[in-house]
């Protein structure tokens, strides 16, 4: 049979790290071991049973069978404005500033492709989000990093930045709370983005993926809530880390309405919109009681201090996150690698934690742990950490 080759910009879009540690850890399960499987991102919890019984009624809609309207339905824009008002205080114009996604990795990959030409310049957190870089790299576009310091508190320092970088740059991405290192932002850090953007004329694109997330009795802020920011950006939310709805596909971009503009037209060409019942559903999901939220968060809470008191009494000295479901765990010094610690744990402890280089060269030094299974599991990885005296 004949095997067609792949274009070039297939063969130039990064190389999926993680796909080889699936395989390791697939290897190390087929012979029988138990694994505890702290690298991945997907929310263990089932979707809250209201939002699923939506679905089910919506799904009986003869309407919904058909194809949806393009740009999503005028309900779910609507909620989107309600939720941005009521949680953060925002206004925001369902006509104008909402498009709705296909999750927000879809509109993380999108927006690249909407407001850039070949060889425009990006500036990319490091560690970050490696779909960030296939939305580059699908652009054609050319990347920056910001080097996210332990020093800085995992926030990019501007001022540090090359000036011709910054000349160049047309896009910027940011996330808070933060994936990998579960950093958070706070006002005085968005004030000075928006004014490096606007004197810089970029457009900043905040994913706000883990934004329902945040301990310590602080809650995550929106990138929208800082003065100016809808002048020179958009936010991204996703519904499946604050709903459980990750396999559901369903986000929304919100802010700057040239950018939302430029969303919809691209998706005009890719897309007849969400399923209309999973539209319904996320609108209940917005407009409902958030009780589920607050739960989740305080799940996830409890299971980070569960996992960050299990690790300090083994002797690792670690920060706690402040936000997100990740913890951000720095290297032994004994071993030359994140990746090297990453496979060492799989091997002797069965345990899976992501190596921080598969984030980016800053993102060396570190592993990310993910508070996604209970707080037994967690503690019985430390104590199998432990037994490799390591610390």
């Amino acid at each position: 049979m004949k095997v067609f080759e792949q274009s070039h910009l297939l063969n130039t879009l990064p190389k999926q790290f993680f796909a080889s540690l699936v395989a390791k850890v697939n290897t190390i399960v087929e012979k029988g071991h138990d694994v505890i499987n702290l690298g991945q991102g997907n929310p263990d919890q089932p979707t809250p049973e209201h939002i699923v019984r939506a679905m089910e009624e919506a799904v009986r809609n003869p309407q919904y069978h058909k194809y949806s309207p393009f740009r999503g339905q005028t309900f779910l824009k609507e909620a989107v404005a309600t939720f941005y008002k009521r949680e953060y205080g925002v206004e925001v114009d369902p006509a104008s500033e909402v498009a709705i996604l296909f999750g927000g990795k879809a509109g993380l990959v999108e927006v690249p492709q909407c407001l850039l030409n070949p060889d425009d310049v990006v500036l990319v957190p490091d560690p970050g989000y490696p779909d960030y870089w296939s939305g580059v790299e699908l652009a054609r576009a050319k990347m920056e990093v910001m080097p996210l310091l332990s020093e800085n508190q995992f926030l990019p320092d501007y001022k540090s930045l090359s000036r011709d970088a910054v000349e160049k740059a047309k896009l910027m991405f940011l996330n808070y709370p933060n994936n990998p290192t579960g950093a958070t932002a706070n006002e005085s850090f968005f004030d000075e983005t928006v004014s490096f953007a606007k004197e810089n004329d970029i457009c900043v694109v905040h994913d706000f993926a883990y934004g329902a997330i945040g301990f310590d009795g602080k809650r995550p802020i929106s990138f929208l809530q800082t003065t100016g920011a809808k002048d020179i950006g958009i936010e991204i939310y996703t519904f499946s880390k604050t709903y459980n709805m990750a396999g559901w596909r369903i986000g929304f971009a919100v802010g700057n309405p040239s950018v939302i503009e430029a969303i919809n037209l691209l998706q005009d060409h890719m897309y007849v919109s969400v399923f209309s019942a999973i539209q319904e559903a996320a609108a209940h999901a917005l407009l409902s009681p958030q009780t589920c939220v607050e739960e989740l968060n305080a799940r996830y809470e409890s299971r980070r201090n569960a996992l960050i008191t299990a690790v300090r009494e083994i002797g690792w000295d670690v920060l706690a996150p402040s936000g997100s479901f990740f913890a951000w765990l720095p290297v032994p010094k004994q071993f030359d690698s994140s990746e090297e610690f990453s496979d060492f744990l799989l091997q002797h402890a069965h345990v899976v934690v992501a190596p921080g280089v598969g984030f980016g060269e800053y993102g060396e030094g570190y592993v990310r742990v993910g508070l996604l299974t209970s707080e037994d599991r967690l503690r019985e990885a430390a104590q199998r950490i432990k037994a490799l005296n390591l610390f």
